[in-house]
């Protein structure tokens, strides 16, 4: 299942997606976030699930789009570092 964080305002979407199907709880997104936006926490989307997942962290959630400022580049390829360390691929920026 994709849990989407975050929010839309008059100036764009600004979520990040983890797909928590993907996630395999490693910690290393939550390692590298210079801002700690993210948490690792048992899957509150499937309580029956055992296995911890990464999710944004609820002081974060309504200002995604500044707290993910420093690691966004004016270029492209966007190269996040949580995306980046995420070696299963569970994470990713709609922006």
């Amino acid at each position: 299942m994709k849990a989407n964080y975050g929010y839309r305002d008059g100036s764009g979407e600004y979520y990040i997606t983890i797909d928590t199907e993907l996630c395999d709880g490693c910690t290393k997104c939550v390692e590298v976030c210079p801002e700690k936006v993210l948490e690792v926490v048992e899957n509150e989307l499937d309580p029956l699930a055992e296995e911890l997942v990464a999710r944004v962290t609820d002081e974060h959630r309504k200002k995604i789009k500044y707290s993910c400022a420093p690691c966004k580049p004016t270029s492209k390829p966007r190269n996040l570092p949580c995306v980046q360390n995420c070696a299963p691929g569970a994470i990713s920026h709609s922006w």
